[in-house]
């Protein structure tokens, strides 16, 4: 294969639609072309889709824009500049507005209220992002625009919030929403979706821990969750697809001031749209003396017949 249709390939391969033609091609790369099909593996694993959802943010807010390690990161906040602030958290392929629906009643509550676009998001432009990219922008707002009262984070969001704590951000409250255990795992079955095999994963997984610096195996010790003394609320649905439930099971138990709060038919997205566990988080983050509730809705809908 001459290096004009290797390129053509390497170009094309990312717009193919079918996923049994993307296993197709890293199959058949993985074995002829294995330093290719590594450094396509590595482009896709650390390139996030651009989100399509809404676009509108939920109150005027004031835009700034923050640079993280030469990158400008788009923030927006809203509230009294002296009130209690709370830091949004997207994940990977979102954007800050996706975490709307939890501005106007933290503004309600009398907060500040802080979100932004990770690195490589919406308005914080293009290029290959990593775990430790989110984490190192939220430091760098807790430094800009903190101290955080509470923080509330979604999917990569809420584990870059977790690897932050562990870490040293100081935080009163935290909520995790479909929060992942383990980057290893997230390898594992990306490298199972696109069809590489372990030799390749393996050579992907080394060449990412050499750019950032940090280990897979190292942002994995959850159970250094278990260091940090601070109220913790873990949402997560049962029909969550893209991060099962028993991420939360065990996560939480690691923390000894835990709270998990199950959803059921929420998955992965509409969990932040849903007014009842917005409603409870809500009343977590803002201390609320009320009992949380174990699951939403009480019983399954629709709920079993005795």
């Amino acid at each position: 294969m001459n290096a004009a249709v290797s390129a053509t390939i390497n170009r094309t391969i990312v717009r193919l639609p079918m996923r049994a033609a993307v296993r197709t091609w890293f199959g058949i790369t993985s074995r002829l072309l294995p330093g290719m099909a590594r450094r396509q593996a590595e482009h896709w694993f650390t390139k996030p889709p651009r989100y399509t959802g809404r676009r509108t943010h939920p109150v005027p807010a004031r835009r700034e824009t923050v640079t993280v390690e030469d990158r400008g990161i788009a923030v927006w906040q809203a509230g009294p500049a002296a009130a209690p602030a709370i830091l949004l958290s997207h994940g990977w392929g979102g954007s800050g507005v996706q975490m709307g629906s939890f501005v106007a009643p933290l503004l309600a509550r009398g907060n500040r209220v802080v979100w932004f676009d990770q690195p490589g998001h919406g308005e914080s432009g293009l290029g290959s992002v990593g775990l430790p990219d989110f984490v190192r922008t939220i430091e760098a707002l807790a430094e800009t625009h903190g101290p955080f009262e509470a923080a509330i984070g979604h999917s990569l969001g809420a584990a870059a919030l977790a690897l932050a704590l562990r870490r040293g951000l100081l935080l009163a409250r935290v909520v995790f929403v479909a929060a992942p255990a383990s980057l290893n795992e997230h390898a594992h079955n990306f490298a199972r979706w696109i069809g590489i095999t372990p030799r390749i994963r393996e050579a992907m997984r080394r060449r990412v821990e050499k750019r950032y610096g940090l280990r897979f195996a190292d942002v994995d010790r959850i159970e250094e969750l278990g260091t940090l003394q601070l109220p913790a609320l873990f949402v997560h649905d049962t029909a969550d697809s893209a991060v099962p439930f028993e991420h939360a099971l065990r996560l939480s138990a690691h923390m000894p001031d835990a709270h998990l709060l199950k959803t059921h038919g929420l998955g992965h997205f509409r969990i932040l749209r849903d007014t009842t566990a917005v409603g409870a988080i809500i009343d977590f983050v803002s201390g609320s003396a009320a009992p949380l509730p174990a699951e939403l809705p009480d019983l399954p809908q629709p709920s079993p017949i005795y």
